[in-house]
Formats: C-alpha cells, sequence, structure tokens
C-alpha cells in the first residue's frame, strides 16, 4: 500500500513549482483564449499563494509531489468565507482519494478558524474535477465574490 502523506508545503518549492506548470499548460489547453474568446482561467500565480491568506498543502508520496491544492480566506457580506484554489493531482495518481485527502486538509484549516462556507470556481470541462467536489459535498451555485458568469466556469460551494 502506498504512504501518502498530504501537509502544508511552499509552492515556491521546485516540486510543487513543477506540479503548478503541469496544472497550467492543462489549464490554458482546456480553456483557450481563441476558443472562448477571453481569459477564464483564474490562476493565482506563486506570490499570490505564499500570502498569509493562504494555506497551501501538497500530497507527498517520500520526495513525490503527487498533488497540491490551496485554500484562501475572503470575506463579503455574509462574513468570512474560503475560496479552494489550485487542486491539481497528477493523472498517474489519481483514483486513490489524493485529491479528497487534500481537500479535507482545507476544509479542516479554515474550520479550526469557524469559516463555515466554502466555495470553488472550477470548469466545465473538468468532469474530474467536478466528481471529487461533488463526492465532498459541493452542490452548485451561481457566482460570488468577484466572479462573474462565464460559460466556462461552474462554481460551487458548501457549508462547513
Amino acid at each position: 500500500m502506498r504512504s501518502i502523506e498530504v501537509r502544508p508545503s511552499r509552492p515556491d518549492d521546485a516540486r510543487i513549482a513543477r506540479l503548478l506548470g503541469t496544472l497550467d499548460e492543462y489549464l490554458h489547453r482546456q480553456y483557450p483564449v481563441e476558443e472562448w474568446g477571453t481569459e477564464c482561467n483564474h490562476i493565482l500565480d506563486v506570490q499570490a499563494l505564499l500570502q498569509p491568506s493562504i494555506t497551501f498543502v501538497a500530497a507527498w508520496e517520500g520526495d513525490s509531489a503527487l498533488g497540491c491544492g490551496a485554500i484562501r480566506r475572503l470575506r463579503d457580506g455574509e462574513g468570512d468565507f474560503a475560496e479552494v484554489k489550485r487542486m491539481f493531482v497528477r493523472p498517474e495518481a489519481r483514483g486513490q482519494r489524493v485529491g479528497e485527502r487534500m481537500l479535507l486538509a482545507l476544509e479542516d484549516a479554515v474550520r479550526a478558524e469557524g469559516i463555515r462556507r466554502v466555495f470553488l470556481e472550477t470548469g466545465v470541462r473538468q468532469p474530474e474535477a467536478l466528481r471529487l467536489y461533488e463526492r465532498c459535498g459541493f452542490t452548485r451555485r451561481g457566482p460570488f465574490g468577484e466572479y462573474e458568469d462565464h460559460p466556462a466556469s461552474i462554481f460551487m460551494g458548501k457549508r462547513l
């Protein structure tokens, strides 16, 4: 049985940077500006991921990073909420609940701070992400925060 550990990690670690680069390439292939007429990828770069309002985790098997994810703390008229960002699991590591374990770790981090609302934006061409989020209790909703409705976007939320 594989020994996989989910733990806080630095997005500027070279092993994580490779994961983020792979994710960026994937998103740009799925949602090219030429097709959608506008940039519809809402990517936080490494510097943004290093901000204090972000918790960033990775799933590790030994020294190998299998996946990563982040959660950022925000506020709206109803109070504090969190947004899931930069979730990615290497294709060869999928099917082992790696994404679910990372998502639960991120939820635990904000739940410990009293945050009870978690939202996310994902894309219509990411069925694997939709399955993960639905399996973890997220349901579809309208845009939140500064997002606008876009045909490539699916918005989801969950109460903790």
